[in-house]
């Protein structure tokens, strides 16, 4: 594993722990010696999670569409940023420059990137490691809802979503490395 995409809020959220997760995710991440792959703003949870990485000696690629630039304002700060076209585009890339992913609390947009490589994930177009980092519980109410859907037959053998749960910033990479090097997920 050489680089994680991290997905999370434009917004610090209410919780402080959320940033202060953000901010040991980043070191954790340059520590590793891994790059991080992340949206490509400044501020909340995006930019925290970058500005740490960057502090700490590590390598960013920050990918924002054009009309993003001036809303979630590019973080100057990351070794290399990438302005799409599009979201659609945005998204791509950071697919194809991550060898996992990281969902740390956010919102709609965030889930809408986490959902949609689950999906990728369940229908077979790739088996890189997923994992929701649930912070205080953040990821809970959709935990519920995977496991309702489930016993409702829409989660079904076949159609197996693989994602991994951590409750602490320290069990993420830990997690993440393993289940690259041994492709075992925690399935839905």
């Amino acid at each position: 594993m050489r680089s994680v995409c991290v997905f999370c809020g434009s917004g610090d959220g209410a919780d402080p722990v959320f940033k202060q997760t953000a901010e040991e995710l980043g070191r954790a991440i340059a520590a590793a010696g891994l790059r991080l792959v992340y949206g490509g703003g400044s501020h909340g949870l995006m930019g925290t999670v970058a500005r740490s990485v960057i502090a700490n000696g590590g390598l960013v690629t920050g990918i924002i569409p054009e009309f993003l630039k001036n809303r979630e304002v590019m973080l100057d700060a990351a070794q290399e940023m990438i302005v799409t076209t599009d979201m659609h585009q945005r998204k791509m890339l950071m697919f194809e420059r991550a060898d996992a992913f990281i969902a740390l609390p956010g919102g709609i947009g965030t889930l809408e990137e986490l959902v949609e490589q689950m999906t990728w994930s369940q229908l077979g177009q790739h088996n890189k490691p997923i994992l929701m980092a649930n912070i205080a519980g953040f990821w809970k109410p959709l935990l519920v809802l995977l496991a309702h859907m489930r016993d409702a037959h829409f989660i079904r053998p076949g159609l197996e979503i693989n994602y991994l749960v951590a409750e602490k910033v320290g069990d993420i990479l830990p997690m993440l490395e393993q289940a690259a090097q041994h492709r075992v997920h925690r399935s839905a």
